[in-house]
């Protein structure tokens, strides 16, 4: 059996300083980080180049989050959807020039206005990830649509949302499974059984099984023991990224242990 890599999001520091992110990379206990492009590490050209040097100098691959505050690829005035494809499309090519070869991002989301105009919401973010796949060709970057938590508006959170997604959209894309989002719906093993092979990525954290609070790996009411057990079981070979903003450290080890 191949062993499962364990990965590490910097979602856990993205209150801290660009600067800060930079000294954690450097002594980070994992190979594989998923950065994130937003709020205080926002990328940029120069930003780039720095993280560039740094996964040379550590021997670190990335992966990358695209921003997802305030984004929503379903909004239905299209000058704003326009705006927030551009963002993405910026995003796809920091993604490119630092090697990524996968890129997270969110499904749109329903707003105040959604109940007008019925079914819009869910058509227009189809048609974004449809344009989003296409540009992602151009960048080089496989785009893994991640299933959100309620209680949020998302338009993709649950397994029979996914269902009906991915025969509507007529193109393939693959899957994150963020663990600490399928479990305040009750579906972690059905998300594994039904869509095993179009998981791509995962994200973990715990939580109480209604909030979505992050917690450290064992911290919350994940049944980790019957997660590891499940993908094992699909042969899955891609990262899994610890998404706790605490408890870190002990989240990789105990993970480890579980994967091994």
């Amino acid at each position: 059996m191949v062993k499962i890599d364990i990965g590490l999001s910097m979602l856990h520091c993205l209150g801290e300083p660009f600067s800060s992110l930079c000294k954690r990379l450097q002594h980070a206990s994992v190979s594989h980080i998923e950065l994130v492009d937003d709020g205080l590490h926002t990328l940029g050209p120069e930003r780039v180049r720095t993280l560039k040097e740094i996964s040379e100098t550590q021997d670190l691959t990335f992966t990358l989050h695209a921003p997802f505050a305030s984004i929503n690829i379903a909004a239905q005035s299209q000058e704003t959807r326009d705006f927030f494809l551009r963002r993405l499309e910026k995003s796809m090519s920091f993604a490119h020039l630092l090697n990524c070869r996968l890129m997270v991002f969110h499904p749109g989301w329903r707003t105040g206005i959604s109940s007008f105009y019925p079914g819009l919401d869910w058509k227009t973010n189809i048609e974004s990830v449809q344009q989003l796949l296409k540009l992602s060709k151009k960048y080089e970057v496989n785009l893994l649509l991640e299933n959100c938590p309620e209680p949020y508006g998302f338009l993709v959170k649950n397994v029979e949302q996914f269902s009906r997604f991915f025969n509507e959209l007529g193109e393939e894309i693959k899957l994150t499974l963020d663990v600490g989002h399928s479990n305040i719906n009750g579906q972690t093993r059905k998300f594994i059984t039904r869509f095993g092979k179009k998981i791509a990525h995962i994200h973990v954290h715990d939580n109480d099984g209604k909030n979505d609070l992050h917690l450290g790996v064992g911290h919350g009411t994940v049944n980790w023991q019957q997660f590891a057990k499940d993908i094992k079981k699909i042969d899955y070979r891609g990262i899994v990224s610890i998404e706790s903003f605490n408890d870190v450290q002990e989240s990789i080890e105990k993970l480890d242990k579980l994967l091994t």
